[in-house]
C-alpha cells in the first residue's frame, strides 16, 4: 500500500466516523431548539430535525468523498499528516459554517414565530361616533 492510499484510508477513518458523530450530537441538542421554534409542535420538530439530519449527512459525505481526491503523490509520513490536516481542516470548517448557517436561519424563524405569538389582537370597536362636521360641505 502507498503512502497516498493509506492517506485515502486515514481521511476517510477519520472524517466519516466525525460526521456521524457530529450529526448525532446536533440531532440530540437541537431538538429541544427546534420545538421552541416551532411552538412546541413536537412532531413538526421531530421531522425537521429528521430532515436536516438526512441532508447533513448528504451534504456532509458528499463534500468529503468529492474532497477525497489528492493531486500530488504522498512520498513519506510528513506529506500524509500535512495533506490530511489541510483535508480534516477544511471538512471541519465546512461543517461548521454548515451548522451556524442552520443555526442562524432557525433563530430568524424563532424570532418571526415569537414576534407573531407576542402580538396583541386589535380591541374591535366599542361605540360610533357621529361625524363632528358634515362629510360633504353644502
Amino acid at each position: 500500500m502507498t503512502w497516498t492510499v493509506g492517506t485515502y484510508v486515514v481521511y476517510l477513518l477519520v472524517t466519516i466516523p466525525l460526521t456521524i458523530w457530529v450529526a448525532t450530537t446536533l440531532s440530540r441538542n437541537g431538538r429541544v431548539f427546534l420545538e421552541d421554534v416551532f411552538a412546541g409542535d413536537e412532531r413538526l420538530a421531530h421531522a425537521v430535525n429528521r430532515l436536516l439530519v438526512v441532508g447533513f449527512y448528504l451534504l456532509n459525505l458528499g463534500f468529503v468523498m468529492l474532497y477525497l481526491r489528492i493531486s500530488e503523490p504522498v512520498a513519506d509520513l510528513r506529506e500524509m499528516v500535512e495533506t490530511l490536516s489541510v483535508k480534516v481542516g477544511v471538512v471541519l470548517l465546512t461543517l461548521g459554517v454548515l451548522h451556524f448557517l442552520n443555526v442562524y436561519a432557525f433563530n430568524a424563524i424563532r424570532r418571526r414565530s415569537r414576534l407573531e405569538r407576542n402580538r396583541v389582537a386589535p380591541v374591535p370597536p366599542q361605540a360610533f361616533l357621529p361625524p363632528t362636521q358634515p362629510a360633504y360641505p353644502s
